[in-house]
């Protein structure tokens, strides 16, 4: 063992960062979890705290926002799943279909650049937007008709949601698509054409077989991670309005550790049932891809 890792040592070393940064932020962290199972007491710490008999998970099932948070996760999660997910893949096929050059790449460039706008950023456009006095609202005024608040309208929010994100993050979603597509040897699509089949035909037989398995992974790590919602961008565009509709899991627990005040462990308890939960859905996920699917998993 000793001589492979000094044989490949340049291998490992190119390795550590990544294993340094999982370790730091991701198994450390880790240690923290018992405070949804203790009274948390500052002056004692976390290991010197007493034991609570799960009463912050009592908390946290009688607490009627913590449901209502979790429909909105789970119902905004399947919308992101249904609408969302299937786009990047029809971008990439259609961008495969581009005759190849200077058109190709300048897609590329416009679909991939709002991947590199925060939310913070993008918030700030967007509620400019559909303000009183913005864009949206002009333009109804100016069609004769009254305006409307988007952004405080639940089912409305809920779009703006989809189709904001949509914009920002289908196009950098698609690259890994396009990789795939990179590999099919041309030969493939010109033995097709010499049988007669035409574009879609091609697409059909040649390109999304290849897709199907990229597109497998993917599907399950975002099964997995259903629970999470996009905390980044309903947090920058959600407000007291829209909670109802728009307040998920994260927001939730933010709130509760920040502004409510309810204490750690009720918010620690919230994230932990939140991880058991996804856990279970990417193993799910991935048993039905490969059992029931019979495409390759995780």
């Amino acid at each position: 063992m000793r001589k492979e890792i000094v044989k490949h040592k340049y291998l490992y070393l190119l390795l550590a960062p990544l294993v340094i940064y999982y370790i730091v932020f991701s198994y450390v962290p880790m240690y923290g979890i018992l405070l949804a199972f203790k009274e948390f007491d500052y002056s004692k710490g976390i290991l010197g705290s007493p034991w609570n008999d799960f009463a912050n998970f009592t908390a946290v099932f009688n607490n009627p926002d913590f449901w209502t948070a979790t429909r909105n996760t789970v119902l905004i999660s399947l919308g992101r799943l249904i609408i969302e997910f299937p786009i990047p893949i029809v971008l990439a096929l259609l961008l495969n279909e581009i005759s190849k050059g200077k058109l190709t790449r300048i897609f590329q460039t416009v679909f991939t650049f709002p991947h590199f706008i925060s939310w913070v950023v993008l918030s700030g456009i967007i509620i400019g937007i559909f303000s009183d006095q913005g864009l949206y609202n002009q333009i109804l005024v100016l069609f004769g008709a009254d305006k409307s608040s988007v952004l405080t309208n639940g089912p409305g929010f809920t779009i703006v949601l989809f189709i904001s994100n949509i914009w920002k993050e289908a196009g950098w979603s698609c690259i890994l698509y396009l990789a795939a597509i990179a590999g099919i040897n041309p030969e493939m699509y010109e033995a097709a054409a010499v049988d007669g089949a035409n574009r879609f035909q091609q697409m059909r037989k040649i390109t999304w077989p290849v897709l199907k398995s990229t597109a497998a992974v993917l599907f399950i790590l975002a099964v997995g991670n259903v629970m999470n919602g996009g905390f980044d961008q309903i947090f920058n565009l959600y407000n007291s309005a829209v909670y109802q509709y728009a307040d998920i899991l994260d927001t939730f627990v933010y709130r509760s550790a920040f502004t409510d005040a309810t204490g750690f462990g009720f918010s620690t308890t919230v994230g932990l049932l939140k991880s058991i939960i996804n856990f279970a859905l990417l193993f799910g996920a991935n048993y039905i891809v490969t059992k029931v699917g019979k495409e390759e998993g995780l």
